[in-house]
């Protein structure tokens, strides 16, 4: 089913940074730059280097935001593996993150880029949607040398296209069949 929500697709961008006071280039801004130029799609990009951080940066995106609806995907940069993140050098796992976002993510979609392996068991990825309302947690299985950019861009294309993440999903493969599966891009929904 073809999305009516095309004009007001937002993305919020939260990366892990070993520092946030220390200034640095990410290449993801200039992706983002490149999505809002391309397709319209709004993105708000922050960092963060504690669990705290991003409690903070959620909050305020969720209480602060009045827009907050209009966010359809939560974009995270972070280091990790399989069902884990690292953060100031510690490792949180996605049943510590579903905690931190209980109940918050109703409708949202949860897209890590693959600075990060995703790689879950059938029981760990239901618990996440559960307990965080998420439409669906994506990812990338395989570790690959080039960022996940060069795909998430279709995704997030597609994702502002069409409401169904299986359609999303199968558009995808269509389309990028090859860079799929040799980054294993992973949806759970």
């Amino acid at each position: 089913m073809m999305s009516d929500t095309h004009d007001h697709f937002k993305l919020f961008c939260l990366e892990g940074v070993k520092d946030v006071d220390v200034m640095r280039d990410s290449p993801i801004v200039p992706f983002a730059e490149t999505l809002a130029l391309q397709y319209g799609i709004t993105s708000i990009y922050k960092t963060c280097d504690s669990i705290e951080g991003l409690e903070e940066s959620l909050s305020a995106l969720l209480y602060e935001d009045r827009n907050f609806k209009d966010y359809k995907i939560i974009y995270l940069v972070f280091g990790g593996t399989d069902n884990s993140i690292v953060l100031d050098n510690y490792y949180y796992s996605l049943e510590e993150i579903a905690e931190v976002f209980e109940g918050k993510l109703k409708g949202k979609m949860l897209h890590f880029a693959n600075t990060k392996q995703l790689i879950l068991e059938e029981d760990e990825a239901q618990y996440f949607l559960d307990v965080t309302g998420a439409k669906a947690v994506s990812g990338y299985s395989k570790q690959v040398p080039i960022l996940s950019t060069v795909i998430d861009h279709q995704f997030f294309r597609l994702c502002q296209e069409y409401d169904d993440v299986v359609d999303v999903v199968e558009e995808l493969y269509e389309k990028q069949y090859a860079l799929c599966k040799t980054m294993g891009f992973t949806l759970y929904y």
